[in-house]
């Protein structure tokens, strides 16, 4: 039975297992042509992974700081492991020369329990 001193500890554990993992990039396409070649290899590895885009940017309206962003996409994974590890993985790293020959951009990997 665990101790009131380990609930705090516990619960942590169970909230770290619990976080959904997002990929967020920031991209400009360059190369319309050598996007698709990237989409038709990653994607399939993404949803292997379990990813799902939740956001790919169609429209995008400026609010605050001066940040303009050619397009946003969001991917959810089941977990902040599956997308780290995904990211990680020799099979995506393959593809990394042809998302850099098609775009330019920057991305972040966010784990959230909400």
């Amino acid at each position: 039975m665990p101790q009131s001193g380990d609930l705090p500890r516990i619960f942590h554990s169970l909230r770290r297992r619990n976080l959904r993992g997002y990929m967020i990039f920031e991209l400009e396409i360059t190369d319309q042509e050598a996007w698709a070649a990237y989409r038709e290899v990653a994607g399939p590895l993404m949803a292997a992974a379990g990813g799902r885009f939740i956001v790919r940017s169609d429209r995008i309206e400026p609010l605050e700081g001066g940040w303009n962003p050619k397009g946003l996409s969001v991917v959810e994974f089941p977990s902040f492991e599956a997308a780290h590890d995904f990211y990680h993985s020799e099979a995506y790293k393959a593809t990394l020369p042809l998302r850099e020959k098609a775009s330019r951009g920057r991305g972040v990997l966010v784990g959230s329990s909400l």
